[in-house]
C-alpha cells in the first residue's frame, strides 16, 4: 500500500544551502477553480496523480513577476532574469506521497529564458507579450498576448484588487500555495524540482476583470464559473534545489 501523500506545510520541508536556480516572485496574483480529478489526470507525468482536498483537486493560473532569475549562488541577472510570466498548473502527488505542480504552459515576455526552459529542460514555455501594471492603489492588472509557439494571440486581462493580509491561511489556502517543489519531465525523465522559500504573505483579492483563454490553450476545459479562490501576494525569494526522482532521491 502506497504512502499517504506528505502533510502540507507553510514552510518548506527542507532547506536548499545549494541552489540550482534562485530567483524571486513578485506581484503574484492566484485564480484557482476546481476540477473533478479524472478531468485532469490523463495531463500528468508518469508516476504522479492528482493531488485532492476533500476529493476536489484544481486548475491555477498565476500571474506574476520573475525577478533576477540567477543560477548556482550567482548573482540574478538584472535584465534578462526580469519579466513577466502567467503559468497555468496543476497539483500532483507521487506514489512515494512528494508532493507538488504540475505546469502545462508557462508564458514569459523574454525569449532568452522562453528558449533556455524549452530546450535545456523541456519545459512548456511560450514567448508572450506581457505587461504587469500597477493600476490604482490596491489594483493589478496582467495582460499577455501569445507570440510563439501558439496558439497565437493566446493570453487575456486580469485585474484584481488586494483586499487584507490573511492572518491564518484556510486549509484550500495552504493546499494550493504551500507547494514544494515541480513533477515533470526533466532531461527526459520523470522527476521532482524541490524549492524553498518563506512563508507566503498572502492577501484576499477581488476579481475585477478575467478574459483569458490560457487554460483552454493548455488543453483543458474552459473554467466554469467564477474562481473558487483569488489570492495576493508581493511576493517571495525562491530556491530550487538539484533535480529528484519522484521518490525524493536525487539524481547522481
Amino acid at each position: 500500500m502506497p504512502p499517504p501523500p506528505q502533510p502540507i506545510t507553510p514552510d518548506p520541508p527542507e532547506t536548499i544551502a545549494r541552489p540550482l536556480l534562485t530567483q524571486s516572485w513578485l506581484d503574484l496574483t492566484f485564480l484557482h477553480w476546481a476540477v473533478d480529478p479524472a478531468d485532469v489526470a490523463g495531463l500528468l507525468p508518469p508516476g504522479t496523480v492528482p493531488d485532492t482536498l476533500d476529493g476536489v483537486t484544481y486548475v491555477g493560473l498565476v500571474a506574476f513577476r520573475m525577478h533576477r532569475v540567477g543560477w548556482l549562488r550567482l548573482p540574478g541577472v538584472p535584465y534578462l532574469g526580469n519579466f513577466p510570466e502567467t503559468n497555468v498548473r496543476l497539483y500532483s502527488v507521487a506514489a512515494h506521497g512528494r508532493r507538488g505542480v504540475v505546469f502545462l504552459s508557462l508564458d514569459a515576455s523574454r525569449l532568452v529564458p522562453v528558449a533556455v526552459g524549452r530546450l535545456g529542460f523541456r519545459m512548456p514555455y511560450l514567448w508572450s507579450r506581457m505587461r504587469v501594471q500597477h493600476t490604482g492603489g490596491d489594483t493589478v492588472t496582467y495582460t499577455a498576448s501569445r507570440r510563439w509557439p501558439g496558439p497565437r494571440g493566446a493570453g487575456g486581462r486580469i485585474t484584481v484588487r488586494r483586499g487584507e493580509r490573511i492572518g491564518e491561511p484556510t486549509a484550500l489556502e495552504h493546499f494550493l500555495t504551500a507547494r514544494w517543489g515541480m513533477h515533470g519531465a526533466f532531461f527526459g525523465r520523470s522527476l521532482y524540482l524541490p524549492n524553498a522559500h518563506p512563508r507566503w504573505p498572502l492577501h484576499r483579492a477581488e476579481l475585477v476583470e478575467c478574459e483569458e483563454d490560457l487554460v483552454t490553450a493548455a488543453g483543458l476545459p474552459a473554467p466554469a464559473g467564477e474562481p473558487v479562490s483569488v489570492l495576493y501576494s508581493p511576493g517571495v525569494p525562491a530556491r530550487f534545489g538539484r533535480p529528484a526522482r519522484p521518490a525524493g532521491i536525487p539524481t547522481p
